[in-house]
């Protein structure tokens, strides 16, 4: 690869930060030396970058960095992880002669358009329909992602980052309402966030399995929170569920499930989707549940938009790094 030509992608997640290296000119984009880091293990994404610069010992001329949160403006503090920065700053200290700041769901936005048949599963719809916007892109991961993508293959793409995942939650039945108030009492307001990402679901499952004492905010002088059930982690959850007899997994996982198809729904409706696709490090990990719980049920519970929403395509990224391909795929975009 050409100095001239290469680039550093990034996907900075609550979690994880995942870069590669990308060949701006190849004909199609590869992904080369991707490595994800724990995001624990460094002080700022400053020293994460330079940390997998000095391992693959390049020096890219060019970067796209997709972040979890607004990039508005020139300070850029992550929702999920307490890194804050200024991209000028960061782009002076790292050499780039360019440096794209993207929304983590709108990197993965771009991604789709140039994912592979065999790195999408349809749950319901024709997956040979040529794809045309405008497309919902959601998905949960350590919080929820939402972007629109918009345009067509003639006339080119264009992303709308949004922090739509941070939209109020509309429960529907007791139990959802038993959830959202549990959530409520311990953030002050319940977000779809607060449920359909890895800590959603360990609070859903908290819940669902008797998490009867009050919140700790609210905790009567003297009263211990240890009798409150323990937070179990998200793997453990969805691998409970999967094995069949755990009936507290399951039931936790068929309500993350059904959650996630309302809003998707909504997603749609409010964008006028003609397909949604959803990402995310969560959904992948159980695909066949998926398609048994009532995701699809609930996706189509819009009352007199029910109908509309049958012809809607549903798609499941399975690319290992979309927010990767995606950044790069925004960079050879040109500037936004």
């Amino acid at each position: 690869m050409s100095t001239s030509t290469l680039a550093l992608v990034g996907d900075i997640g609550g979690t994880n930060a995942r870069f590669a290296l990308v060949d701006l000119a190849a004909p199609s984009i590869e992904l080369h030396a991707s490595k994800s880091l724990p995001n624990a293990e460094f002080a700022s994404l400053q020293h994460a970058i330079e940390h997998y610069l000095a391992e693959v010992r390049e020096t890219p001329a060019r970067a796209a960095l997709a972040v979890a949160c607004p990039v508005g403006s020139d300070e850029i503090r992550l929702t999920n992880r307490a890194w804050s920065f200024s991209r000028s700053e960061l782009q002076r200290t790292l050499g780039l002669a360019e440096l794209r700041m993207l929304n983590d769901f709108g990197a993965v936005a771009w991604a789709v358009p140039a994912l592979a048949e065999e790195h999408l599963v349809t749950l319901h719809g024709d997956p040979q329909a040529p794809l045309q916007g405008p497309v919902s892109v959601l998905g949960p991961g350590t919080g929820l992602g939402v972007a629109l993508l918009v345009g067509d293959p003639d006339r080119g793409w264009q992303v709308v980052e949004t922090e739509g995942g941070h939209v109020g939650f509309a429960p529907i039945g007791d139990e959802e309402r038993a959830i959202a108030a549990w959530l409520t009492a311990q953030h002050g307001r319940t977000s779809t966030e607060r449920l359909l990402c890895g800590k959603g679901l360990s609070e859903i499952d908290l819940v669902l399995r008797g998490a009867a004492v009050p919140p700790a905010a609210t905790l009567l002088p003297g009263e211990s929170s240890l009798r409150r059930p323990t937070l179990r982690e998200p793997a453990e959850i969805v691998a409970a569920a999967l094995d069949g007899h755990d009936q507290a997994a399951r039931r936790a996982l068929a309500r993350f499930c059904a959650v996630l198809g309302s809003v998707a729904g909504d997603c749609a409706l409010i964008h006028g989707a003609r397909r949604v696709v959803i990402a995310g490090g969560i959904v992948p990990r159980f695909l066949p549940f998926l398609r048994s719980s009532a995701f699809r049920e609930r996706f189509l519970a819009k009352g007199r938009m029910a109908t509309l929403l049958e012809a809607v395509p549903i798609q499941i990224i399975t690319h290992p790094h979309p927010g990767l391909l995606g950044a790069a795929c925004a960079l050879r975009a040109g500037p936004a």
